[in-house]
Protein backbone atom coordinates (compact mmCIF):
# COMPACT_ATOMS: atom_id res chain seq x y z
CA UNK A 1 0.00 0.00 0.00
CA UNK A 2 1.69 3.23 -0.97
CA UNK A 3 1.60 6.74 1.06
CA UNK A 4 0.30 10.17 -0.06
CA UNK A 5 3.05 12.56 0.98
CA UNK A 6 1.51 15.89 2.79
CA UNK A 7 1.51 18.17 0.35
CA UNK A 8 3.91 20.50 2.69
CA UNK A 9 6.65 17.43 2.31
CA UNK A 10 9.10 17.65 -0.95
CA UNK A 11 8.27 14.46 -3.32
CA UNK A 12 11.65 15.01 -5.17
CA UNK A 13 15.18 16.73 -3.54
CA UNK A 14 16.90 18.41 -6.33
CA UNK A 15 20.51 16.83 -7.11
CA UNK A 16 23.24 16.11 -9.62
CA UNK A 17 25.37 13.82 -10.76
CA UNK A 18 28.91 13.32 -10.88
CA UNK A 19 29.73 12.10 -14.19
CA UNK A 20 33.29 10.31 -13.84
CA UNK A 21 36.21 9.20 -11.70
CA UNK A 22 35.98 8.09 -7.90
CA UNK A 23 32.78 9.04 -7.20
CA UNK A 24 31.13 8.18 -10.82
CA UNK A 25 27.77 7.88 -10.13
CA UNK A 26 27.06 9.70 -6.84
CA UNK A 27 24.81 12.02 -6.59
CA UNK A 28 24.69 15.64 -5.02
CA UNK A 29 21.82 16.99 -3.24
CA UNK A 30 21.29 20.76 -2.91
CA UNK A 31 18.78 23.66 -1.87
CA UNK A 32 16.09 25.56 -3.82
CA UNK A 33 17.95 28.23 -4.11
CA UNK A 34 17.08 31.76 -6.01
CA UNK A 35 19.28 31.87 -9.51
CA UNK A 36 20.94 28.51 -8.92
CA UNK A 37 20.88 26.36 -12.21
CA UNK A 38 22.63 23.94 -12.07
CA UNK A 39 24.83 22.78 -15.40
CA UNK A 40 22.97 20.18 -17.74
CA UNK A 41 24.85 16.76 -17.44
CA UNK A 42 26.01 16.76 -21.22
CA UNK A 43 27.43 20.20 -20.70
CA UNK A 44 29.53 19.13 -18.14
CA UNK A 45 30.87 16.27 -19.79
CA UNK A 46 32.01 18.16 -23.14
CA UNK A 47 33.74 20.72 -20.46
CA UNK A 48 35.68 17.55 -19.00
CA UNK A 49 36.30 16.36 -22.28
CA UNK A 50 37.81 19.53 -23.82
CA UNK A 51 39.55 19.52 -20.16
CA UNK A 52 41.10 16.06 -21.00
CA UNK A 53 39.34 14.10 -18.56
CA UNK A 54 42.04 13.63 -15.75
CA UNK A 55 42.75 16.56 -13.85
CA UNK A 56 45.66 14.81 -12.02
CA UNK A 57 47.84 17.24 -9.93
CA UNK A 58 45.34 20.49 -11.11
CA UNK A 59 44.45 23.66 -8.71
CA UNK A 60 41.29 24.35 -9.71
CA UNK A 61 38.72 27.44 -8.42
CA UNK A 62 34.90 26.70 -8.67
CA UNK A 63 33.76 30.46 -8.72
CA UNK A 64 29.75 30.53 -7.62
CA UNK A 65 29.67 26.94 -6.86
CA UNK A 66 26.22 26.14 -6.22
CA UNK A 67 25.77 22.50 -6.41
CA UNK A 68 29.33 21.74 -6.02
CA UNK A 69 29.35 19.92 -9.32
CA UNK A 70 32.60 20.97 -11.36
CA UNK A 71 34.21 20.92 -8.11
CA UNK A 72 33.63 18.10 -6.74
CA UNK A 73 34.29 16.29 -10.28
CA UNK A 74 37.19 17.77 -10.94
CA UNK A 75 37.92 16.41 -6.97
CA UNK A 76 37.01 12.95 -8.27
CA UNK A 77 38.83 13.30 -11.46
CA UNK A 78 41.93 13.09 -9.61
CA UNK A 79 42.11 17.82 -8.54
CA UNK A 80 45.33 17.98 -6.56
CA UNK A 81 43.26 20.64 -4.71
CA UNK A 82 39.75 22.57 -5.62
CA UNK A 83 38.51 25.72 -3.77
CA UNK A 84 34.90 26.17 -3.93
CA UNK A 85 33.50 29.47 -3.26
CA UNK A 86 29.65 30.22 -2.72
CA UNK A 87 27.81 33.43 -1.35
CA UNK A 88 24.20 32.08 -0.51
CA UNK A 89 24.24 30.46 2.94
CA UNK A 90 21.44 27.85 2.05
CA UNK A 91 24.11 26.51 -0.84
CA UNK A 92 27.08 27.19 0.98
CA UNK A 93 25.40 24.93 3.95
CA UNK A 94 24.94 22.11 1.03
CA UNK A 95 28.53 22.00 -0.62
CA UNK A 96 30.07 21.56 3.44
CA UNK A 97 27.66 18.23 4.06
CA UNK A 98 28.65 17.19 0.33
CA UNK A 99 31.96 17.68 1.38
CA UNK A 100 31.44 15.49 4.39
CA UNK A 101 29.24 13.07 2.67
CA UNK A 102 32.51 12.06 0.36
CA UNK A 103 34.85 12.03 2.98
CA UNK A 104 36.98 15.28 0.82
CA UNK A 105 39.97 16.53 2.03
CA UNK A 106 41.46 18.59 -0.69
CA UNK A 107 39.01 20.89 -0.77
CA UNK A 108 38.09 24.31 0.78
CA UNK A 109 34.56 25.52 0.80
CA UNK A 110 34.21 29.47 1.00
CA UNK A 111 31.03 31.10 2.53
CA UNK A 112 31.81 34.55 0.48
CA UNK A 113 31.49 36.97 -2.60
CA UNK A 114 32.73 35.77 -5.83
CA UNK A 115 34.71 39.14 -6.57
CA UNK A 116 35.55 39.75 -3.47
CA UNK A 117 37.51 36.29 -3.22
CA UNK A 118 39.23 37.28 -6.74
CA UNK A 119 40.64 40.32 -5.76
CA UNK A 120 41.70 39.41 -2.82
CA UNK A 121 43.29 36.21 -3.49
CA UNK A 122 46.63 35.07 -3.83
CA UNK A 123 46.73 31.84 -5.00
CA UNK A 124 46.62 30.35 -8.75
CA UNK A 125 44.89 28.11 -10.17
CA UNK A 126 45.11 25.93 -13.49
CA UNK A 127 41.00 25.98 -13.92
CA UNK A 128 38.76 27.96 -13.03
CA UNK A 129 35.04 27.14 -13.50
CA UNK A 130 32.73 30.15 -13.13
CA UNK A 131 29.24 29.88 -13.70
CA UNK A 132 27.68 33.20 -12.34
CA UNK A 133 23.75 34.13 -11.58
CA UNK A 134 22.15 35.38 -15.17
CA UNK A 135 21.01 38.88 -15.61
CA UNK A 136 23.24 40.10 -13.63
CA UNK A 137 26.26 41.97 -15.15
CA UNK A 138 28.70 39.41 -13.33
CA UNK A 139 31.10 38.85 -16.51
CA UNK A 140 31.62 42.31 -16.76
CA UNK A 141 33.11 42.56 -13.22
CA UNK A 142 34.90 38.89 -13.31
CA UNK A 143 36.70 38.93 -16.81
CA UNK A 144 38.98 41.49 -15.60
CA UNK A 145 40.12 39.86 -12.79
CA UNK A 146 39.76 36.16 -13.79
CA UNK A 147 43.42 36.23 -15.45
CA UNK A 148 45.27 37.62 -12.15
CA UNK A 149 44.18 34.09 -10.48
CA UNK A 150 45.39 32.11 -13.41
CA UNK A 151 48.76 30.23 -13.49
CA UNK A 152 50.43 31.07 -16.97
CA UNK A 153 48.85 28.16 -18.26
CA UNK A 154 45.67 28.24 -16.69
CA UNK A 155 41.91 27.87 -18.58
CA UNK A 156 38.71 29.12 -17.42
CA UNK A 157 35.53 27.54 -18.13
CA UNK A 158 32.85 29.95 -18.33
CA UNK A 159 28.82 29.82 -18.76
CA UNK A 160 26.56 32.61 -19.40
CA UNK A 161 23.16 33.71 -21.52
CA UNK A 162 25.21 34.95 -24.17
CA UNK A 163 28.13 34.11 -26.41
CA UNK A 164 31.26 36.02 -25.18
CA UNK A 165 33.81 37.29 -28.11
CA UNK A 166 37.28 37.27 -27.90
CA UNK A 167 38.61 40.27 -26.69
CA UNK A 168 42.43 41.33 -26.27
CA UNK A 169 41.95 39.93 -22.26
CA UNK A 170 40.71 36.37 -23.69
CA UNK A 171 41.41 33.52 -26.26
CA UNK A 172 38.20 31.45 -26.97
CA UNK A 173 39.59 27.60 -26.67
CA UNK A 174 36.47 26.06 -27.42
CA UNK A 175 32.36 26.97 -27.22
CA UNK A 176 29.28 25.84 -27.53
CA UNK A 177 25.49 26.10 -26.67
CA UNK A 178 23.29 23.80 -25.15
CA UNK A 179 19.45 25.31 -24.65
CA UNK A 180 19.99 28.37 -23.65
CA UNK A 181 23.08 28.29 -22.22
CA UNK A 182 26.84 29.25 -23.57
CA UNK A 183 29.80 27.90 -22.70
CA UNK A 184 33.00 28.67 -23.43
CA UNK A 185 36.70 28.13 -22.41
CA UNK A 186 39.08 30.94 -22.60
CA UNK A 187 42.69 31.54 -22.17
CA UNK A 188 44.40 34.99 -20.94
CA UNK A 189 46.31 36.58 -23.86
Amino acid sequence: MSKTLPKSVKATTNQVRINAGVWRRRLLKFPDVEGLRPTPERVRQTVFNWLGQDLTGLICLDLFAGTGAFGFEALSRNAKNVVMVENSTLAYKSLVQNQVLLKVQNCQILHQDALQFLVNNTQKFDVIFCDPPYNKNWLDKLLPVLNQNLNQDGVVYVEAEFAINSDSNWQIIKQNKAGNVYYHLLKST
